[in-house]
């Protein structure tokens, strides 16, 4: 066999692997549209209480 025949049978034999890696890491990729596509719940986190921590603040800065 000539080189450039190796050449292509080595390349088909790693088809198959790169397809396998490509689709793994894609498929992250590929379900995020459909799962926002379900439906329109959006996870926030807790609005902070206010302590008026500003107030002691500018009192505080005001005495001086």
């Amino acid at each position: 066999m000539n080189r450039a025949a190796i050449n292509a049978l080595k390349t088909l034999r790693l088809l198959p692997r790169a397809a396998l890696v490509l689709i793994v890491l894609s498929a992250p990729v590929l379900a995020m549209p459909m799962m926002r596509a379900g439906d329109d719940t959006t996870i926030d986190a807790p609005a902070t209480k206010k302590h008026g921590v500003g107030f002691v603040l500018l009192v505080s800065l005001q005495r001086g």
